[in-house]
């Protein structure tokens, strides 16, 4: 009974397509992330940047070069609009061009790896993705072809027709399904000088079909055997459709015998490459040319558009350019390519490339020059001599590091041009990346002076086709030259000339290798500052990212650790607000316009600096009164000058009106406004117009030159300043006046001279809008926001049920990063949940002129949803907990106050994310920005003093919903671990070195060996991280060919004599020299001693010392603590070993096995129950065991074994309550639930293990981590290895074993991590919890939409398993549950049987709740 949550959603890029899809006129990105599609759209944002004139200008002395230039630089940001969670994986993206979308763009064509096409558009009315239709390609029928394998074992990709006619699936072994579109009005592109003109007829399918118009975009599919169309098409290897041909037309790559190095004498040269054009509606083809004996290494085909035409063959030595009429060109990258193949190449062989994995894509389309991307992240620049029409050859160019060649350092997944000069990477293996280029003016460009050159690059950052523009601009443009290829490659576009920058990036975690639960380490509070309310530190993460040069670790906190400058004490204080006050211009000095800067007054750089604090609190005999500070360089001091009083009363709010000038301080029962040395200007009383009674003030809200007022009695009302800086109240209508308003905001829209908007919240729900400074009619409302539906918008009119949630505050606030900010309808409802709208319009419109004319909003997923007891204690008084701060370390967020505040923070390529504050009971908090804080906060604690703090640096928040740090290592991470005594940790970590056969003792035949281009072999290094300060402290370095398999910490015997125990680091590695010679391993034990720290560098006070070591026959595996003795096991070979420390009397104390167990082929997993000597061993293809051992005597036993046929990746411990189970990913990205029952009578008194589930994951497992919820007497996490618990058999008891008791403890949890960077949470599940759950699954599948038409059951089932009886609750799927509105969600409970506050508990104890030692 578990549930399977995701946490973190999965980061690499697998593809990508660039297409108009919100509209004809839009270009927008889409990715593939696994199961997750993201669109973004493309918005050019300007950045200063620093610059040395050394850059500037390579020419200039050494005086020149120490001279900084500040110079604004366009950059393409992604802005993300929507993404969609799909029940399937991904295998291919394209576009299709169809008539009558929705939007009026083009359709998007997804294909899945179960042999499924889905065809999706863009529905503007719902701001969402809608599904034209599915198609299935998995029917036993296609599958039936003897001696082949499963459909899953192969690759299923997908390929278009450049003019959209028809779409190719590639699935099974040989295996075409054809999706013919339709495409009456296709206007055929013909050469004037060879061909007639089309005629101006009807259309062929149309004449078919007579009057009868088509209701589908798409006519019907077939599936053809790649052999109908050609015999020889026995191997497939890669197949692509080819540009310029009038029908649709496909290059494939093929081979009568499998290619393989293996047998590479007698397989030389055994490709083929055809082309053939196909009829789609006598589903016949013809075939065009065949190029045959090409070499074996070819494995892509990809289609070139003019200038250049025909197709492109990489192979992993080697470029072939084929054109259309089977003309072949090839170049020769490495010594290989020679060696491997007698095809005619022009050789460039020294450039001594690997071309394996490669991607391609088109750089400048008017000269056809490409980019290749290599596995390293090297850049490489193709360019093709033509003349005429064809290809005379190929040159290929290194990108150099100074034009750029090294910014990217991972395998690329997918590349897509994105037009002018920008091309986005996508990665599996590190961050994906926006790359721009832009061309050296060697011809344009005319003598410059000295003074401009400083002002203006050597490289002109004009994009390719603003270079058009200006010789246009300069020779005359001439729109009927006709498309005529060059006849060689112009000096302007030279592959030297092309220099290189990075725009944007995507956040990866992926491959997350390995992860390891530790302690969020702090430094002293000029840094980071420690939980307050914890007796020990919350737990991180730690997760291996990224490979090569990309490699390193990333740490992951569920809150925000604060960067603390400075503290004052200000005992008795409730709140604090800073202010930016400026003085008004002299009187005859022009005044600024409305939504313009004085200019002259922003050039001093203390111009935006708080220059007063104001603090509400309570003096000595318990009255209220408000304080003034004037900030200085050193802190604060009272202000003794002005008007001001301190025995006013509690202040409710402060702000600036008049463009800054005035100080407006809102208290209980009066306004009052100051200039800008509080010297007093007017004072307003807040009485009842009607009655004359004093009311007291509730809340306030600014925007310059308005301020709200909300009242006591529920109601509103809106002051405004003149240009003389007097305020003075905005009439109201009768009806204004006489509405109970909630909560209400002031918002100014980013659009030039748009009035500021008053959003109210009426007593009936209903959000109303109104244009300032009139208050007599909305011109916009809500009437249906109390419902929450998906979409808001104005013309919805509910029907009045008992279902409406209670909301209790409202806020419009722009949410964003530095240049890119939008606006969001943030809810709090009486439950405290926090709800997000974003805004979109419908019809769409390009430029926005009106903020609410067709405004409508989307409810966006996953809200915070708040735990019932969260907040008890929260003041009454406090009627808004929600606080917009518009500039904090670059990022406009929403402060949620309460008992764990929260910060709402949005990166541009993410959707809003709440993160909690590691800063527990924060009372008041205040935008602060000075010398010693720039963009930073102040803030108010519990313990009475004033916090100056700033968002920690190098931390990112927005992309995931955790605060990430990152250390680059450039060595991939093979395994961690966290070190508990001395709070560091371990890193594994590999490196390659060259590897010859000359220096292999067995090898000595090979010391003549020449070859330029060697392999690599691995080498290991143990590293020591300081994650105070996220580096590396100290490293130990393995000999070659000795790759690290396991790192672990636990605590270990060291004395036989004492029985002193000592936390060691246990580290298993294996040495490989090849298949010839038997691999050996090694066991090293470290231990982490005190030192004397390097100077100026206290962090350097750890050092990895070896205990001991020990050289084995075989791998080690797996290395795992077990029992209660201080031993630890290891997987060496086809055994499990138990081994101790022996102290001899040597320096080096040996490691001497104690027991042992015979296992099975190759041990990949070896984990114990910690405090206990039950372990779980997996193997590479025999499923599980189940064992024990014991001591006193020396023991080790297997009690149940799992499948007989299982490929173990990652395996762990779950137990629940008093019950014990397993689970166990495999290599299909499955997820197995085994339970150990020795009562049960199937599981034949335990020996073998009742396999309970099996839950599909769609991603493929890397590690799992069992950790716990804390009990309220106890902080422990079962992550790390200690002695409480249950003993087991770990104190002699040799009988089979029950199920472990667990205590008062809570139920354990995994942590499960991916390939693709995502991340999740298995929870186990009380029998009350899972019922209601499981009911909530069922009723919600057919009721909610699903991206791409998915089932998402079909998904998380396995069919070929006739194993189970109780299913994995999909987290997911169950958490959409708010997605619905309060009316449909009240009807889904009822249907259930369950009351809202139960499921309400239930998703948070599967959700953050399981985290509870995170945060």
């Amino acid at each position: 009974m578990q549930c399977y949550t995701e946490l973190v959603p999965p980061t690499a890029v697998e593809h990508s397509v660039v297409l108009p899809l919100l509209s004809s006129e839009a270009s927008n990105l889409v990715v593939a992330k696994t199961s997750l599609l993201q669109v973004f759209d493309l918005r050019t944002v300007n950045e200063l940047t620093t610059r040395s004139t050394t850059d500037l200008n390579p020419d200039a002395n050494d005086v020149e070069a120490n001279i900084a230039v500040q110079r604004v630089e366009a950059r393409t940001k992604l802005v993300l609009v929507s993404e969609h969670p799909v029940s399937g994986v991904i295998t291919s993206l394209a576009r299709i061009k169809i008539h009558g979308s929705k939007s009026g763009g083009e359709a998007l064509l997804v294909s899945f790896k179960d042999a499924k096409l889905s065809l999706l558009e863009w529905d503007s009315e719902s701001h969402n993705l809608s599904t034209i239709s599915v198609h299935y390609y998995e029917g036993e029928d296609l599958q039936s072809t003897p001696w082949t394998a499963d459909l899953s074992q192969y690759h299923n990709y997908l390929k278009v027709d450049p003019s959209s006619r028809c779409a190719a699936l590639k699935f099974g072994r040989r295996h075409l399904a054809i999706l013919p579109f339709r495409q009456d009005d296709l206007v055929e592109e013909f050469d004037s000088d060879l061909d007639e003109p089309p005629a101006d007829k009807k259309p062929a399918a149309a004449a078919k079909d007579g009057a009868e118009e088509h209701k589908t975009p798409y006519a019907s599919s077939f599936v053809l055997p790649l052999t109908a169309l050609d015999p020889a098409l026995v191997n497939p290897i890669h197949i692509a459709f080819l540009y310029e041909y009038r029908e649709p037309t496909f290059g494939i790559i093929s081979s009568l015998k499998a290619p393989t190095d293996a047998l590479l004498e007698e397989r030389t040269d055994v490709v083929n490459y055809n082309v053939y054009t196909l009829d789609l509606e006598q589903r016949a083809s013809t075939t065009l040319l065949s190029v045959s004996r090409l070499p074996s290494d070819i494995f892509k085909v990809v289609p070139l558009p003019l200038p250049v035409g025909g197709a492109l063959l990489v192979g992993s030595n080697e470029f072939v350019h084929v054109d259309q009429a089977g003309n072949a060109s090839a170049v020769a990258v490495n010594d290989f390519a020679r060696q491997s193949s007698a095809f005619t190449m022009t050789d460039q062989s020294e450039l001594s490339l690997k071309l394996e994995g490669c991607t391609v894509e088109q750089l400048a389309p008017e000269t056809g020059d490409i980019l290749v991307i290599l596995t390293t992240g090297e850049l490489l620049i193709l360019s093709f001599k033509i003349d005429g029409r064809s290809v005379s050859g190929i040159t290929v160019h290194k990108v150099s590091q100074e034009q750029g060649g090294a910014l990217l350092d991972a395998r690329p997944s997918c590349a897509s041009y994105l037009g002018r000069g920008r091309i986005f990477i996508g990665s599996e293996e590190g961050d994906s990346s926006i790359l721009g280029w832009s061309q050296k003016a060697t011809q344009l460009t005319r003598k410059r002076s000295h003074a401009l050159m400083l002002e203006e690059d050597e490289e002109v950052d004009f994009d390719a086709e603003d270079l058009e523009d200006l010789e246009d601009d300069l020779y005359g443009g001439n729109e009927e030259a006709p498309k005529q290829a060059p006849t060689s490659t112009a000096a302007s576009t030279s592959p030297s000339n092309y220099v290189f920058r990075l725009h944007d990036s995507l956040l990866n975690l992926g491959p997350a290798a390995a992860v390891a639960v530790g302690k969020a380490a702090y430094s002293d509070m000029k840094h980071i500052v420690r939980t307050a309310d914890q007796p020990g530190a919350h737990e991180e993460l730690l997760v291996a990212t990224g490979r090569g040069r990309a490699a390193g670790v990333t740490l992951l906190n569920r809150t925000i650790q604060l960067k603390i400058l400075k503290e004052h004490n200000m005992p008795a204080a409730e709140a604090v607000w800073s202010i930016y006050a400026k003085a008004s211009a002299p009187k005859g000095m022009p005044q600024p316009e409305d939504g313009q800067e004085d200019g002259e007054a922003n050039l001093s750089p203390d111009a935006d600096f708080a220059r007063f604090f104001i603090a509400s609190k309570r003096n000595a005999e318990g009255n209220e009164e408000s304080i003034a500070y004037r900030v200085t360089d050193t802190g604060y001091e009272q202000l003794e000058s002005g008007d001001f009083e301190a025995d006013a009363g509690t202040t409710i709010e402060v702000g600036t009106l008049a463009k800054g000038t005035r100080i407006v301080q809102v208290l209980k029962s009066e306004i009052r406004s100051y200039n800008h040395d509080f010297n007093l200007e007017q004072i307003l009383p807040v009485v009842d117009e009607a009655s004359d009674t004093e009311l007291k003030v509730v809340g306030a809200s600014f925007a310059d030159p308005y301020v709200l007022i909300h009242r006591d009695d529920s109601t509103i009302t809106i002051l405004q300043t003149d240009e003389r800086g007097e305020i003075d109240e905005l009439s109201r209508a009768d009806s204004f006046a006489s509405t109970r308003w909630l909560s209400g905001c002031l918002y100014k829209p980013s659009i030039p001279d748009h009035a500021t908007l008053a959003f109210l919240l009426d007593e009936n729900g209903c959000l109303q809008t109104f244009a300032l400074p009139t208050l007599s009619e909305s011109i916009y409302s809500l009437p249906s926001l109390s419902y929450l539906p998906p979409i808001l918008s104005p013309g919805q009119n509910p029907r009045r049920t008992a279902a409406r949630e209670d909301l209790a505050e409202v806020l419009i606030a722009e949410l964003g990063s530095t240049g890119i900010r939008s606006p969001h309808l943030i809810v709090r409802t009486a439950w405290d949940d926090v709800i997000i709208y974003t805004p979109y319009y419908f019809p769409r419109v390009e430029v926005v002129t009106d903020f609410t004319s067709n405004l409508q909003w989307t409810k966006l997923a996953n809200p915070r949803i708040a735990h019932w007891a969260e907040d008890e204690e929260s003041d009454v008084e406090q009627r808004s907990m929600l606080q917009a701060l518009p500039n904090i370390g670059g990022y406009s967020t929403v402060l949620v106050r309460g008992k764990s505040p929260l910060l709402i923070i949005k990166e541009p390529s993410s959707s809003p994310k709440i993160l909690e504050v590691g800063y527990p009971g924060i009372r008041s908090l205040t935008t602060f920005h000075s010398a010693r804080c720039e963009r930073g906060f102040a803030f108010l604690a519990q313990e009475g003093k004033l916090h100056e703090a700033q968002l920690p640096s190098q931390t990112r928040f927005g992309q995931t919903g955790w605060a990430i740090r990152r250390l680059s290592l450039s060595r991939d991470v093979l395994d961690l671990c966290y070190h508990q005594n001395q709070g560091v940790y371990a890193i594994g970590t590999s490196q390659s070195v060259d590897f010859s056969l000359s220096d292999a003792d067995q090898f000595k035949e090979y010391s003549k060996e020449e070859s330029s281009l060697r392999p690599t072999v691995d080498q290991g290094v143990l590293q020591l991280l300081d994650t105070k300060t996220l580096t590396i402290i100290d490293m130990h370095l393995l000999s070659p060919h000795e790759t690290i398999m396991s790192v672990q910490s636990m605590p270990i015997e060291i004395s036989e004599i004492t029985h002193q125990r000592k936390e060691l680091i246990v580290l298993g590695t294996t040495l490989v020299r090849g298949e010839d010679i038997a691999s050996r391993g090694r066991v090293y034990l470290f231990d982490i001693p005190d030192i004397v720290p390097e100077p100026g560098q206290p962090e350097t006070n750890k050092k990895l010392k070896l205990v001991a070591y020990e050289e084995l026959a075989g791998v080690v595996s797996a290395v795992s603590s077990i029992g209660s003795q201080g031993c630890f096991a290891i997987a060496q070979g086809a055994r499990i070993m138990v081994r101790g420390i022996k102290e001899d009397g040597l320096l080096t104390p040996s490691i001497l096995p104690v027991a042992f167990l015979d296992v099975q082929s190759f041990t990949t997993v070896l984990r114990n129950l910690p405090g206990t000597g039950y372990c779980l061993i997996g193997d590479i293809m025999k499923g599980v065991w189940f064992a024990g051992y014991t001591e006193e005597p020396y023991r080790f036993m297997v009690f149940g074994k799992g499948r007989s046929h299982l490929e173990v990746v990652t395996a762990e411990f779950l137990p629940t309550g008093k019950q014990l189970h397993f689970a166990i990913t495999d290599a299909d990205s499955n997820l197995h639930i085994l339970q150990f029952d020795p009562e049960h009578p199937k599981s034949l008194s335990g020996q073998r293990l009742l396999h309970k589930s099996t839950f599909h994951l769609g991603h493929f497992p890397t590690s799992m981590t069992l950790i716990s919820s804390p009990s309220p007497n106890s902080h422990t996490s079962s992550s790390t290895n200690g002695t409480n618990g249950t003993n087991g058999i770990a104190n002699g008891d040799t009988h089979m074993p029950e199920a472990p008791s667990s205590p008062s403890a809570p139920g354990h949890s995994l942590i499960l991590t991916s390939q693709t960077g995502q991340i999740a949470l298995l929870t186990s599940l009380a029998e009350p919890s899972y019922r209601r759950l499981g009911a909530l699954q069922t009723t919600l599948t057919p009721i909610l939409d699903h991206t791409a038409g998915l089932n998402p059951r079909a998904y998380r089932n396995v069919e070929s398993e006739g194993f189970g009886s109780r299913g994995v609750v999909d987290g997911g799927l169950v958490g959409r549950l708010w997605e619905l509105g309060s009316q449909r969600r009240v009807e889904v409970l009822n249907r259930i049987g369950a009351e809202g506050w139960e499921i309400r508990g239930d998703l948070v104890g599967v959700g953050r709740g399981g985290m509870a030692n995170f945060v």
